[in-house]
């Protein structure tokens, strides 16, 4: 058999199966950052989640897929294990790439949602609060 053959069928067993744990991992421990995100509302969390996955999976497989071929001939063992981890050492960055950019995404949505929460006024629209004591920053009262 043609350690070439041999090369792109150890690849894909690896590559498929990293995919496949990254995305269950991510799915399973960043459910809570999606609820939190979405102000605890655990069906549109689990909802995103389920669209980020699958999303995740198309364009890390189609990456995968579409970087298989390879131009050079596998000859021996070191040449398969050379290209093997030139091959698997790309589909981990592109899998950590992917994942920073979801997780700054997730982290500026997150951050926006906060700064809406701290720019609520303290009292609804058309309402008043009462005087607070009069502190060494108050003006002075009139006719003093």
């Amino acid at each position: 058999m043609d350690l070439t053959v041999v090369a792109y069928v150890i690849y894909l067993l690896i590559t498929v199966a990293l995919t496949v744990w990254v995305a269950r991992t991510l799915s399973r421990n960043g459910r809570v950052f999606l609820a939190d995100v979405l102000h605890g509302n655990e069906k549109l969390a689990d909802a995103v989640n389920h669209l980020l996955v699958v999303g995740f999976y198309l364009v890390n497989l189609g990456f995968v897929t579409l970087y298989l071929k390879s131009s050079d001939q596998v000859a021996n063992a070191r040449e398969l294990f050379e290209a093997l981890s030139v091959k698997v050492g790309v589909v981990l960055l592109v899998l950590g790439v992917m994942h920073l950019g979801n997780v700054w995404v997730l982290s500026r949505i997150r951050r926006r949602g906060a700064l809406g929460r701290e720019q609520t006024p303290p009292v609804p629209p058309g309402s008043w609060t009462p005087p607070g004591p009069q502190g060494p920053w108050a003006a002075p009262a009139p006719g003093r």
